[in-house]
């Protein structure tokens, strides 16, 4: 009852007052918050039910639908959150066109997805992870039996049912031997030393959530449908890139892929490759400079379509739709004179239209597009499928007689299963969350745009109130930045926004310029530039929302992560408005972040011009680290102990620098996280609670002013 006041929106006062430091005001506090807590009603009390830390652990969301080749049924993955294991646990469920028979597949304790239906609909192949092992299984959907299909040593991914139904392609990374340097002398029977000297000679050579990467390389496999010895198809040992297709008579696969020598140093390219099943024939399909990828095969088995993104150094190359005449080899572009990058592409069961996926001012969109370059866009949002900050996320599926299914969420809950019907609004096949959420005050989101103060130029943005908002009070602003920086939010299901606006903040964040979803132009106006002018647009915004009413201007807080964290840390070198500052996973120092990030090569030619050795001032410009000597705000770090995208190395550098200045600061690690902290329920809790705990602590209690008497 008493955390329910607390959070209670809180009036603003007409002047400023001041106490001596001597005299305590709080023990008038807590008398006047029990006398409010004795007379509110139960009722009242239930009304005032919100979305709280704990309810993490309650929700779910519809990822990865599958349309059966009839139409008829949607395979899919249902993602839920387990309090026990503090882990998001996936299993397999199946649901009719119209909504009916909602049914698990395949569940039990392991992990279970990619559902992958055979072309005649009889079986679904899947990937299941028990006892740490990922492996290949069918399920007979007649009868219900399923059979482990590989038991191998490293998890097989990528898979695709050949047009036959005979085979089953997929790909897994296949060891290779470890880089030796020097020989060790003759350990003695029985002697305990330590483990081994580990060498390394490649470029990249760690990934965010994976640690250290063991020598090897990824190939293509195929396994007879029923059961056999998986054969392996590629043996060069070149880097394999997204998608694989299969010809239509079943003959070979095509796939993409680096084989230049030098791939290391060729972060931004990769062709297109065609490889025989009998012969073993390797043909290359295309070879343009940059990068082809995610190839698909007509109906008719005629064309090939794939994505295709350009080298050139620049922060942000958008991806096209690609159609090959597989007979002459011309290829052309479907997409050219759309500037939105394509995310995903699926054929029509005729083949005369494309369904493609990409994102539009903050929404996931699919739309139709002819083989003449015609486009007509579903009327569907997709989304729901990040449920930590409001990202934009969903998939879609087609098959049947172009039945489209598609994972739908809304700023109030996560991903369900919608059919998606031309000129027609969804038809949701699952309702996941009403059992948790329909009994919750949950904060709603409003578009808002603003000019930008550098050039006019408009950014869109989204503000979310509390709950239960009252319009004649005014509440502190919490500014939340998103990462990328070339990704986009949207009005889109976010745990950590809601948590936020419960504890009573309202909240906002945006699209500033160098966000997706604009245009190329847009995403590429902060090359070189970043952080910059995108501190404008933001400042911009919270000076329109200010001009709005309903925000305190002496209770402002900002918080970000990754690419957020580095605005965030660029904000409060520039400005000391904000009451307190919450940095997670930032970059603060540019040269050493493009010398330890995982991606190192990639970052160090992609976002400047030269190496940090070459030019040395255009990296510190840019660093935060620049701005410390400015910085008044107090500033909370956080980062994953086990982050290799944005090292805590970096973090700690702050850490140390405001320490020196003497500004109030923590770091705030969380053990065993990566850069996704949020994989794990609880520490995406811990992340949210530390922010709000920090923003208490500077956040004026005006339940305490009210309370007070006069000051001797």
């Amino acid at each position: 009852m008493l955390f329910l006041f607390a959070t209670a929106p809180k009036r603003s006062m007409p002047t400023a007052i001041s106490y001596s430091k001597t005299w305590s005001y709080r023990p008038f506090v807590a008398l006047l918050s029990l006398c409010l807590a004795v007379l509110m009603t139960p009722t009242q009390a239930s009304n005032l039910a919100i979305f709280e830390p704990r309810d993490v652990f309650g929700l779910e969301y519809a990822d990865d639908p599958q349309v059966s080749p009839d139409g008829k049924q949607v395979a899919y993955v249902r993602v839920s959150m387990n309090i026990m294991t503090d882990t998001a646990h996936r299993a397999i469920w199946q649901v009719d066109a119209k909504g009916n028979n909602h049914q698990p597949l395949i569940s039990g304790p392991g992990q279970y997805s990619s559902p992958r239906w055979s072309p005649s609909g009889d079986r679904l192949a899947y990937l299941s992870k028990v006892d740490g092992k990922t492996q290949l299984h069918v399920r007979w959907i007649e009868t219900g039996a399923t059979a482990k299909l590989t038991t191998l040593a490293e998890a097989p991914s990528d898979i695709s049912w050949a047009p036959n139904g005979k085979w089953i392609a997929f790909t897994r990374k296949v060891p290779g031997p470890a880089p030796q340097l020097g020989a060790m002398p003759e350990k003695p029977k029985g002697a305990s030393w330590a483990d081994p000297a580990i060498v390394i000679d490649r470029m990249t050579y760690r990934r965010d959530g994976g640690g250290n990467i063991a020598p090897g390389s990824k190939h293509l496999f195929v396994i007879p449908a029923q059961g056999g010895t998986p054969r392996q198809l590629t043996t060069a040992d070149y880097p394999m890139r997204k998608g694989i297709a299969w010809a239509r008579d079943s003959r070979s696969i095509f796939f993409s892929g680096n084989h230049s020598d030098d791939h290391e140093y060729q972060p931004r390219q990769s062709d297109l490759f065609k490889i025989s099943l009998t012969s073993g024939k390797l043909e290359p399909v295309t070879h343009q400079k940059g990068a082809e990828f995610s190839p698909a095969v007509s109906p008719n088995g005629l064309s090939l379509a794939y994505l295709a993104s350009s080298d050139q150094r620049q922060g942000y190359n958008p991806s096209q739709l690609m159609i090959m005449n597989l007979e002459t080899g011309e290829s052309r572009s479907l997409t050219s004179d759309f500037d939105r990058s394509i995310d995903d592409f699926q054929w029509s069961k005729a083949g005369e239209v494309l369904w493609i996926q990409y994102v539009d001012q903050g929404m996931t969109r699919i739309a139709s597009l002819s083989l003449s370059g015609k486009q007509r866009q579903a009327n569907a949002v997709l989304g729901g499928t990040s449920i930590g900050r409001p990202y934009t996320s969903g998939t879609f599926s087609i098959n049947g007689d172009d039945t489209i299914v598609a994972t739908i969420g809304s700023d109030k809950k996560p991903a369900d299963l919608a059919r998606v019907q031309p000129d027609e609004s969804p038809l949701f096949l699952t309702d996941l969350n009403n059992d948790l959420l329909g009994s919750k005050t949950l904060a709603s989101t409003q578009r808002v745009t603003w000019p930008s103060s550098h050039d006019g130029k408009l950014i869109e943005g989204w503000v979310m109130r509390p709950p239960e908002f009252d319009p004649a009070s005014t509440y502190p602003l919490i500014l939340e930045i998103h990462g990328g920086p070339h990704t986009a939010y949207g009005p889109n299901f976010s745990t950590e926004a809601q948590l936020y606006a419960a504890a009573g903040y309202i909240v906002f964040y945006a699209n500033p310029r160098g966000s997706t979803s604009y245009g190329e132009a847009f995403a590429n106006s902060i090359d070189l530039t970043y952080p910059g002018y995108d501190y404008d647009d933001l400042m911009a915004g919270i000076d329109y929302l200010l001009q709005r009413g309903h925000i305190d201007p002496e209770q402002l807080f900002v918080t970000g992560g990754s690419g957020g964290g580095v605005l965030t840390a660029w904000i409060v070198g520039k400005t000391d408005r904000f009451k307190a500052a919450a940095v997670a996973k930032p970059v603060i120092n540019w040269a050493s972040f493009v010398l330890t990030a995982d991606l190192n090569y990639y970052f160090a030619t992609t976002w400047f011009d030269t190496a940090p050795w070459e030019d040395i001032q255009s990296y510190w410009d840019r660093s935060p680290l620049s701005l410390v000597g400015n910085v008044s705000t107090p500033t909370l770090l956080l980062t994953g102990e086990l982050d290799y995208r944005t090292p805590i190395s970096e973090t700690e550098q702050y850490y140390q620098a405001l320490k020196h200045r003497g500004v109030d600061t923590l770091m705030v690690r969380i053990p065993g996280a990566s850069h996704s902290i949020y994989k794990r329920p609880s520490n995406l809790i811990a992340k949210v609670n530390s922010i709000l705990a920090w923003f208490e602590r500077y956040r004026s209690n005006e339940k305490d002013l009210l309370a007070a008497p006069s000051p001797p």
